[in-house]
């Protein structure tokens, strides 16, 4: 793991120049069809490109914490009458070209995406659409049926803490071991995977991220995505403060040095105003390779710091190479 004897200044110096060692200087700024953004200097004008579907509409059996399905809400839900590759077929003839298809988890922590992968199979094939699918986790058979279907990438988040598991998200017998046998059925099967590192899900506190870190290192990596704790109305973490943005960016900056050739993306989940100015802040100094929905102001910081913005209007999950 990245030296812990490094202060936070000397750690952004170190991520950033290895991230100039590994990659060009160009910089992702994304703004997927999740939710309306514009700025003077990045306007979303195809948000039907990329859009996300929940297979369970509003339901999950987890009710974590931090989430309470909230994140579940903007999701469009299938109607099981229409199904999903009617679904799909007609979302394409509107302009869209990319979905994540998600859901809420059983209690076991799994999306129940089995139920649907003939269709999944038959919109990757008939349709040629871009799918990203979130899964949780994932058994042999899970990850043998999302390689058969030709999925084009697989999100999902990796928790580096035992207590954090039982106590936000409401998994019993689930431990980091769960975690780190999917990723390594998905690498089994050659999966192009896309994990999610939350940081400060504990409550707002940094607990299990560097272990996350660990497990997702061990793997070939897509990409890695670091989103930030924040707090959402009528949860029951609604009134906890998200961590601090120097704690934030410290993390950043390991992850770069962890992963120094994997293409590494703030996501969509971050908490707003001034936190998530200087978090963005963060991001460019550490060398991460983009963003979704960046702050105003950050991709003229991006092009002071030497690095040619790039825009693109699906998600960070989906489009990043």
């Amino acid at each position: 793991m990245v030296s812990t004897s490094l202060t936070r200044e000397e750690l952004l110096r170190e991520a950033f120049a290895v991230r100039q060692k590994h990659f060009p200087n160009e910089i992702s700024f994304y703004a997927p069809g999740l939710k309306s953004y514009s700025i003077p200097e990045f306007e979303q004008k195809t948000p039907e490109a990329f859009l996300p579907i929940s297979l369970t509409g509003k339901a999950c059996a987890l009710d974590c914490d931090h989430c309470d399905a909230k994140i579940l809400e903007p999701m469009l839900p299938l109607d099981r009458r229409e199904g999903l590759f009617q679904m799909c077929k007609r979302l394409k003839e509107r302009g869209t070209e990319s979905v994540l298809i998600s859901g809420g988890s059983k209690k076991n922590g799994q999306v129940p995406f089995m139920l649907h992968i003939d269709d999944i199979a038959r919109v990757k094939e008939e349709l040629g659409m871009k799918i990203i699918m979130h899964t949780g986790l994932v058994d042999e058979e899970m990850a043998r049926g999302l390689a058969e279907a030709g999925v084009d990438g697989v999100a999902l988040d990796i928790i580096g803490d035992d207590d954090t598991i039982r106590d936000v998200y409401h998994l019993e017998g689930i431990t980091t071991a769960d975690f780190d046998k999917t990723l390594a059925l998905l690498a089994k099967y050659e999966l192009s995977t896309r994990p999610h590192i939350i940081i400060g899900l504990h409550y707002g506190q940094l607990r299990g991220e560097e272990y996350a870190l660990e497990m997702i290192a061990r793997y070939p990596t897509h990409a890695l995505i670091l989103v930030v704790f924040m707090p959402l109305h009528d949860t029951p973490m609604q009134n906890t403060a998200p961590p601090p943005p120097d704690e934030v960016g410290a993390f950043f900056a390991k992850s770069r040095l962890a992963m120094p050739d994997t293409t590494i993306m703030v996501g969509c989940a971050r908490p707003g105003g001034e936190h998530k100015k200087i978090v963005d802040r963060y991001a460019v100094d550490s060398g991460l390779n983009g963003m979704a929905y960046p702050a105003e102001g950050i991709i003229a910081y991006a092009r002071e710091r030497g690095l040619q913005p790039m825009f693109f209007e699906n998600s960070c999950s989906c489009g990043c190479s």
